[in-house]
């Protein structure tokens, strides 16, 4: 019988962290009846991929893919969702940015058949425990404006929190079609299901800065402003969905 979520954790040499990512997420699921799978998409040389699979030994709901080199978490994601079988399939940031009782507040949402539920760190409901330095929240409010501009998504006002939920199939969908494999994948999924006409919905949600980007800020930002240009340019000014 499949699962009833598969839950992804996309990572880059997170081997000191994953354990205690996944053992809060195994608690938190078997703590409230629901049954899982975790996939572990982990690219690195430092281990990650060799914790996890040591771990599921014991817990065959456990597995990991990824290569030794960084191919971006995009790609990592596009991957595991399609080997998810979940009736739900989202993922989380291997740090734990988002608790994973959060979830909590995804389920009713789901169950009521909307298609995608994202999380966001704005609006209403909102409990950031632990802030971004400054100029992170800065360039995250002139991001979402060039965002908006390029591509076009009203009524979204946090594309890039690590924590986002889907139905199986329109992950399926999204995720056959979606072609950034760096960081800008969460954009151009969005902006495929707002094209498909499928449901979205904000979930807002705690979160907490781990201090510890991976982001190149110069090369980094730059390959994300051509993938926004890419994106802008396929799917609201582009053509034929593929």
């Amino acid at each position: 019988m499949n699962p009833e979520i598969s839950l992804i954790l996309p990572a880059y040499n997170e081997a000191r962290i994953i354990p205690t990512t996944i053992g809060e997420a195994v608690r938190y699921f078997e703590g409230r009846g629901l049954t899982y799978e975790i996939i572990v998409a982990a690219d690195g040389t430092d281990g990650t991929r060799e914790v996890v699979r040591k771990m599921s030994v014991e817990n065959p709901a456990l597995q990991a893919i990824g290569s030794e080199q960084r191919r971006g978490k995009g790609l990592g994601i596009r991957e595991a969702v399609a080997i998810a079988k979940g009736a739900v399939i989202g993922y989380a940031d291997a740090d734990n940015k988002v608790p994973i009782e959060e979830f909590d507040k995804f389920r009713p949402v789901l169950a009521q058949g909307i298609d995608a539920a994202i999380g966001t760190r704005r609006g209403t409901g909102v409990a950031i425990e632990r802030q971004q330095p400054l100029y992170r929240r800065v360039g995250s409010l002139g991001f979402l404006w060039f965002m908006q501009t390029i591509v076009g998504l009203p009524g979204i006002n946090d594309t890039q929190c690590g924590f986002k939920f889907f139905q199986h199939s329109v992950a399926k969908e999204l995720f056959r079609r979606q072609k950034i494999d760096a960081y800008m994948f969460d954009v151009e999924i969005l902006a495929i299901a707002r094209r498909l006409g499928y449901r979205i919905q904000q979930v807002p949600v705690r979160w907490r800065d781990d201090a510890d980007s991976r982001l190149n800020l110069v090369a980094g930002n730059l390959r994300n402003v051509r993938d926004i240009f890419r994106i802008g340019l396929e799917h609201r000014f582009g053509g034929k969905l593929q």
